[in-house]
């Protein structure tokens, strides 16, 4: 019996508007990168530095591919109109049962600017509109992309080990 592993991640965005509503929110999951499955490979079998620190940033309409990096994704472009200076830090508790989360620190966005928001990425890199770093993932909404301009959004994180 063949059984394959790997590490995927499955994303709960919600949006609340000024005054704290919920105004819409989707469940989805993301690609994992080509780049993202070949340092997970090489940091446990290869000696590979491991990078401790992961951000999550917003993703702008268009299509995420296996191929994307943190330097080119075509597809897609980085979405920066929030409040916050950097990227939003990924905290994820410890795994158990093969699966861990970032329930008790929800990376949160402040939205000030007109936006249309698809979906989210994990990056190495905090820099808002960076491009160096290694991209693990990104993902599309499953609603489709969310126009708006102003309010929060809230990214629970839920990484799944397969």
């Amino acid at each position: 019996m063949t059984e394959s592993a790997g590490l995927r991640f499955r994303y709960l965005v919600e949006h609340h508007d000024l005054d704290g509503n919920l105004t819409w929110r989707d469940e989805f999951d993301n690609v994992v990168t080509t780049q993202g499955a070949n340092l997970l490979g090489n940091i446990m079998f290869n000696g590979t530095t491991q990078i401790t620190t992961w951000y999550l940033g917003l993703k702008g309409t268009g299509t995420a591919a296996a191929t994307d990096t943190a330097a080119t994704h075509a597809g897609w472009s980085e979405v920066t109109g929030y409040s916050e200076s950097v990227r939003q830090t990924l905290t994820l508790a410890s795994f158990s049962s093969r699966t861990a989360s970032n329930a008790s620190s929800p990376a949160v966005f402040t939205i000030n600017a007109s936006v249309t928001v698809a979906g989210v990425f994990l990056i190495s890199n905090s820099t808002k509109g960076g491009t160096t770093g290694s991209l693990y993932s990104a993902g599309d909404f499953s609603g489709g992309a969310n126009s708006m301009s102003s309010g929060t959004l809230t990214i629970n994180a839920f990484a799944l080990s397969y």
